[in-house]
């Protein structure tokens, strides 16, 4: 079983940075992508920014410029910088990844338990 550990969470003034990690650990043979999506109260989850392991990244129209999503593919890490903060940003943010277990493994997604990201004046 994969687990997924993310930390990096809490509140912050508008035009504020804050740095989230996820740190995946277990039978990893393969990380396909890594992303962060994000539920703020009332909507749905919505994806945020993903990064695949050809380097090749994604984000929401509304993070493009203010976040960065990179990955340390020895740490089966994956991060997101977040500048510029605005209060729509607050949110529970989660880890989500793409992992294929073992050789012969089966391949499966799999989610952190979430950190809450709030932008305050």
């Amino acid at each position: 079983q994969v687990q997924l550990v993310e930390s990096g969470g809490g509140l912050v003034q508008p035009g504020g940075s804050l740095r989230l990690s996820c740190a995946a650990s277990g039978p990893i043979f393969t990380m396909y992508s890594m992303g962060w999506y994000r539920q703020a109260p009332g909507k749905q989850r919505e994806l945020v920014a993903e990064a695949d392991h050809y380097g090749t990244s994604n984000y929401d129209n509304s993070v493009k410029g203010r976040f960065t999503i990179s990955r340390d593919n020895t740490k089966n890490t994956v991060y997101l910088e977040m500048n510029s903060l605005k209060p729509e940003d607050t949110a529970e943010y989660y880890c989500n990844a793409d992992v294929q277990e073992g050789i012969l493994g089966p391949r499966n997604e799999y989610w952190g338990q979430g950190t809450q990201v709030t932008v305050f004046s």
